[in-house]
Formats: structure tokens, C-alpha cells, sequence
């Protein structure tokens, strides 16, 4: 046999081909398929607990739609003094998420104030004051939040050195009648605004001044990038929005003025100023502290992940400690501080339903305390699930927008 004979494939060797791969057994086809089976799975479970409710419902012969939602409330809400418990339930839930939303706003900027400087003192080189921060970090953060809301009614309120209503401290303006501060064990009441005349024209006027700094801050950072000029962005907007509030105050004669905190005559309630109570106040102390450890944390790490090389340039520039963090360090770690602080805000605002324990009539107690009142109870909860969901995504989405805007775009 000839060498060329023996090296020729052979012909049945060479027709044969490698089989095709059928389009059932493609990766794309088989992760569809098992998204797709997913997907029906969670629903048909969904379907049989939703049916498996209904049928639980009917037998027990409680109603399944939302219409309890407008029957009258029945009972009256702590330190809400204007509701009539003749009002509908859902004019109870507004009030409930008003007063969540109160005390989560405060909570979340006591939370970034005391949080950014905690978290700076952890850095410091004082041996003391970093001490002291590690000492305020460590109690707070491994300390669960119920326990720190109870302290502060107990320890702060309840049994603390303040008197009771009746027996108020009124601490008056020197020189007048007036009070600025009433303290007692169960209410604090302060200073606040009461609303006079041309209101609405005044707010009007002030949002014209807030779109005059925001296109200022604008045309500011725009002249910065162009001639490298210092933008002095801040004060230029936050100038030209006091001016305008100010001129538009004067101008219409005064719409708000000042109410003083006072007391009835028979010493039970404040008729004037704003009164926060006891529970209000354990509510958001605590929480605030007890966030302000672990944004603390955040803002360490943060400013910990900046490269040293920033601050050595900066120290080569001759800046000041100040004014390395004011110009250099702050701006890049606080960048990195947003997506991690965000989680923080979220379970802040979440963990005002533990207000119920102080008594505090955020929108879960409320729920609570209408449930109890022979309104069903799968429905009220789902309301309440509903309503914590749209302060989640609305917390994440505004603070999601700002964390973008903030972030180095790479050229």
C-alpha cells in the first residue's frame, strides 16, 4: 500500500460531520424556559395564599375589600388634639405617615450631623477625642435600637428630673411675658411660626428666589470649570435666596409670626407654639444616636479609602488640617459615604414603628390600635406594608439621583 493510499481519509470518515446542537438545548432557550418556570412558579403560589386568604376570610365571615378605610375611627390619637375620631381611617393613616415622616426627617439629619463628626473624631490624632468617639460608636452600634428608645423614655423622661405637666418649667424671655422653652416629663414645647397673611404669595416668592440660586450655583460652577475662579457657589445662592426672602417678607407685611410656647389655664396642654412629646422625643434622640454610629462608621471607612497620596499633596500645598478635609478628603470620601449611608436612611425611617413601645402614634401603633378596634386585619397590614414600600423607594430614588450627580465621570 502506497503511502498516499494509507495517509487519505477515509470516505466514510470524511462525510461524517459533528451533529448541530439543537435550538432546545441553546443556553439562551434553557435560562428563559427556567426564568419563565420561575416566574409561574411564584405566581401560582402567590394565586393559591391569595385564595387560600380569601377563603380563610369568608369564613370567618370578615370582609375582603378596603372599604373600612372610610368608616369613622373610633378612638382619638395621642397629642393630636384637632382629630375628630368620627374622621375616616384613612384620614387616621395620613396622620400616622405625617408623624413617621417627622420623626424619620429629624432622625436622618441628627443622624448626618452627629454621624460626620463622630466618624471625623474616630480619626483624630487626639488620643482623647478619638477615644471618646470609639466609646460613643461601640455602646450605640452593638446596643439593639428598642433598648436604646426605652432608655431614653425611662431614664430621660419618665424618671427623669423633669416635672410633670401641671408643674412645667416655663423658662421666659428675659425682659418679657413670654416663654421660649416649657419642659416637663411628658411634653416640650418651643417657639414656632403661626401663619398670618398672604402666605401662599410669600411661598411663591421664595420658590422664584430657590430656581434664582439654583440657576446661580449653576452659572457659578459653569465660570469655575471655564476660568478656574473660585466658584463660591454656596454663599452666592444662599445669598441671593435670603435676600429674596427677606425682601419678600417685609414686603407683605409679616405673614408669619412668632407663637410662644403657652399653657392652659388648667396646666393639661399648650395652646400655643409647637409641642413635641416625650415619646416624639425618645423616638428620634434614640434613633438618630443609634444611626449616628453606624453612619459614623461609614464616613471612617470613607474618608479611610481616599488615597493617601490626596493628602500628602494637600499637605504639599501647604493647606491646613481644615482645609485638607474641607477641599480635598470630605469631597472624595463622602462620594464613596452615599450608597452605604443610604441603607442607614432606610432602616432609620423602618425602625420608627418601633415607637409603639414609648407610645408614639406613628403609622404602625395607629395601624395596631385600629386593628384592635375590629378592623381587619390583612388589609390594614397590607396598607401599612405599603406605605413603609413608598417611603423605601422614594428615599432610594432621591438619594440614588444625588448619588449620580456626585460621582467622577470618567473622559
Amino acid at each position: 500500500m502506497s503511502l498516499s493510499s494509507r495517509n487519505a481519509p477515509s470516505p466514510v470518515a470524511g462525510a461524517a460531520h459533528a451533529p448541530a446542537t439543537g435550538w432546545w438545548r441553546r443556553a439562551g432557550f434553557l435560562s428563559a424556559v427556567g426564568q419563565a418556570a420561575l416566574v409561574a412558579g411564584v405566581c401560582l403560589a402567590g394565586w393559591w395564599l391569595y385564595g387560600n386568604l380569601v377563603e380563610n376570610l369568608t369564613r370567618t365571615r370578615i370582609p375582603t375589600d378596603f372599604d373600612f378605610l372610610t368608616q369613622p375611627t373610633g378612638f382619638a390619637i395621642p397629642e393630636n388634639f384637632g382629630f375628630d375620631p368620627d374622621l375616616p381611617i384613612w384620614r387616621m393613616v395620613l396622620i400616622g405617615v405625617q408623624n413617621t415622616f417627622l420623626a424619620g426627617l429629624v432622625g436622618v439629619l441628627l443622624a448626618s450631623i452627629v454621624g460626620l463628626v463622630v466618624g471625623i473624631a474616630r480619626l483624630s490624632s487626639n488620643w482623647l477625642v478619638a477615644r471618646l468617639a470609639q466609646i460613643y460608636v461601640e455602646g450605640f452600634r452593638n446596643t439593639p435600637p428598642l433598648v436604646v428608645i426605652v432608655f431614653f423614655s425611662f431614664a430621660v423622661f419618665s424618671f427623669g428630673p423633669l416635672p410633670v405637666f401641671p408643674e412645667a418649667l416655663d423658662l421666659k424671655l428675659p425682659g418679657s411675658a413670654s416663654n421660649w422653652l416649657v419642659l416637663s416629663k411628658s411634653r416640650i414645647g418651643i417657639p414656632s411660626l403661626s401663619a398670618e397673611r398672604h402666605t401662599g404669595l410669600f411661598w411663591l416668592l421664595v420658590l422664584f428666589g430657590a430656581a434664582a440660586s439654583a440657576g446661580l450655583w449653576v452659572w457659578r460652577s459653569r465660570r469655575h470649570v471655564r476660568t478656574g475662579e473660585p466658584h463660591h457657589r454656596v454663599l452666592w445662592s444662599l445669598g441671593v435666596l435670603a435676600v429674596v426672602a427677606v425682601v419678600a417678607f417685609v414686603s407683605l407685611g409679616g405673614p408669619y409670626d412668632w407663637s410662644w410656647p403657652a399653657r392652659s389655664e388648667n396646666g393639661r396642654r399648650l395652646v400655643s407654639g409647637f409641642g413635641t412629646s416625650a415619646a416624639y422625643l425618645s423616638l428620634t434622640l434614640a434613633l438618630a444616636l443609634y444611626t449616628a454610629s453606624h453612619i459614623a462608621e461609614v464616613v471612617r471607612a470613607s474618608i479611610l479609602a481616599v488615597p493617601k497620596g490626596q493628602s500628602e499633596a494637600a499637605g504639599a500645598l501647604s493647606l491646613s488640617p481644615f482645609q485638607r478635609y474641607r477641599h480635598v478628603i470630605l469631597p472624595q470620601g463622602l462620594r464613596i459615604a452615599v450608597p452605604p449611608t443610604i441603607n442607614q436612611y432606610l432602616n432609620l425611617v423602618k425602625n420608627t414603628s418601633l415607637g409603639t413601645v414609648v407610645g408614639y402614634a406613628d403609622v404602625t401603633n395607629l395601624t395596631r390600635t385600629s386593628i384592635g378596634n375590629a378592623n381587619p386585619a390583612p388589609q390594614s397590614i397590607a396598607v401599612l406594608m405599603g406605605v413603609y414600600l413608598v417611603f423605601s423607594l422614594v428615599i432610594s430614588l432621591l438619594l440614588n439621583v444625588y448619588n449620580r450627580t456626585v460621582q467622577l465621570r470618567e473622559r
